[in-house]
């Protein structure tokens, strides 16, 4: 009786295929929003802003990238650190040459564009390999880009280190990029690119690009039999995922580690991405969100718990067990529940739906 659809009418077909159509979702979602715009920054400390919280929002964007094409679209990539890599190094650049009356946000969305073209590009063998080929394409692409940030100093304006440090940005005489910044503008700026982009990937997946994407998914030869494009469809899963991993990559960057480094975009950062999509669960944006506080907070946890219980174990021991959690997750989670953490999200609310009645 908590929980119910029944009696919730509907007089146009807009109300019924609005993006929340309940409005206990609705609200629910509301208040958490509000929550993290305003009561977090209030009571939130450094710590958990600056290191945990940005980087999950951070992460969680890379994540719905990655679920467009690899969720929605069907086709399986490996290159997302390198997509991450493209749009902190155009960023930057675009950053320390820009004017000063340019807003700090336009550097941003022009590095996720500047990957989404770079996705465009590494995106055409789809339309002749899929699967397991495809993905070492995309690998391919991954080391590629890499190296090629490494090896042309234009990228970071001919730094003799090759690493530079990213440009303080303000908004309103507040900064929100740099080391010198304050969590609280910071967390606020990375979380309303986090809900725009949300936002945006949901209504996407129910819309005309959505369907189609889930149909070449489904059966490619159909999809096209119907009358979908292949060639279109494709590219423009490879262009939107590369730009949402571009701007995760310009604001982690800007807003996180405080430089452009490469290694943060090596190709364990894809695998990353990978599992927390895999964990998580294919084809939902929720889904994204909760495999990413998942990966990214399980080892901050399992380095806690042995000190909880007084024992004291070496960090290559954690590390160790790290990786067993980890594999033991991603084989429970393909076995048991294929569709993640966000399918236990539904079922539970779906017994709510139920519940006090026998099921």
């Amino acid at each position: 009786m908590i929980y119910r659809e029944a009696g919730q009418f509907k007089t146009s077909y807009a109300a019924d295929q609005q993006m929340l159509p309940i409005p206990m979702d609705r609200w629910f979602v509301i208040a958490v929003v509000v929550f993290a715009a305003v009561v977090v920054p209030l009571i939130g400390s450094q710590y958990w802003l600056e290191s945990i919280l940005i980087p999950v929002l951070i992460l969680s964007i890379a994540a719905l990238g990655l679920n467009i094409l690899t969720g929605y679209a069907g086709q399986l990539s490996l290159g997302t650190g390198g997509f991450m890599a493209a749009g902190a190094y155009m960023s930057y650049k675009v950053a320390t040459n820009m004017p000063d009356f340019m807003p700090v946000w336009v550097p941003v969305l022009i590095g996720g564009l500047f990957a989404a073209g770079i996705g465009i590009v590494f995106g055409l063998p789809s339309l002749r390999i899929k699967g397991f080929y495809l993905a070492v394409a995309t690998l391919a692409a991954q080391f590629f880009l890499i190296w090629l940030f490494q090896a042309v100093p234009w990228f970071v304006n001919d730094s003799l280190s090759g690493v530079p440090s990213t440009p303080p940005m303000a908004i309103l005489g507040y900064k929100v990029t740099g080391a010198e910044a304050q969590p609280e503008p910071k967390y606020l700026f990375v979380l309303a690119f986090t809900i725009v982009l949300a936002i945006v990937a949901r209504n996407m997946a129910r819309s005309r690009i959505g369907r189609s994407w889930m149909a070449i998914r489904d059966m490619d030869i159909a999809a096209e039999l119907i009358g979908i494009q292949p060639l279109w469809t494709k590219l423009s899963a490879f262009a939107i995922s590369s730009f949402y991993c571009g701007v995760a990559g310009a604001l982690w960057s800007f807003c996180y580690i405080n430089s452009v480094e490469p290694t943060a975009f090596s190709i364990n950062r894809s695998f990353q991405i990978l599992f927390m999509v895999i964990i998580g669960g294919l084809g939902s944006v929720l889904g994204s969100f909760l495999g990413a506080a998942f990966i990214f907070l399980l080892p901050i946890f399992l380095n806690n718990v042995p000190a909880w219980f007084g024992l004291e174990l070496a960090t290559d021991i954690v590390t160790h067990i790290e990786f067993m959690v980890f594999g033991g997750a991603i084989i429970f989670f393909l076995i048991v529940e294929p569709h993640g953490l966000a399918r236990l999200w539904q079922i539970a609310k779906e017994k709510l739906r139920l519940w006090p009645f026998p099921h």
